[in-house]
């Protein structure tokens, strides 16, 4: 990239133009906000935020169909925001112990004026 612009607005810009990331360092961040872009998946995500849970009992705490919470689900572990664990038959889901998904949590939180149950992060 050349270090000069065409058009000077006396804003120093140039010598900073080496340090901005190239399109393919924000995917990630785009990727992120797709899955964000989906209220029922917010409420997931912030719900296991809070708590590990099954598909089942998810289901019940959304008010919404087994195959669609799973249909979200599949979403927000493919984007790495939740993991889950295998116990038996049973498949549990809880978020992802990574920065990116404790800044996303603190984000809805602060933009919903929302507060963690019990204190949690």
């Amino acid at each position: 990239m050349s270090n000069t612009l065409p058009h000077d607005h006396g804003q120093s810009l140039e010598r900073e133009l080496e340090h901005v990331p190239s399109v393919g360092n924000f995917q990630v961040v785009s990727d992120i906000f797709k899955q964000m872009g989906d209220g029922s998946r917010v409420r997931i995500f912030w719900l296991l935020c809070h708590c590990e849970e099954c598909v089942i009992n998810l289901s019940a705490m959304v008010s919404m169909s087994s195959p669609a919470v799973s249909h979200h689900l599949k979403q927000l572990k493919a984007a790495g925001l939740i993991v889950s664990r295998r116990e038996g038959k049973e498949v549990y889901y809880r978020a992802a112990d990574t920065l990116q998904v404790q800044l996303l949590h603190r984000m809805i939180e602060q933009l919903m004026e929302l507060t963690c149950p019990n204190g949690a992060l």
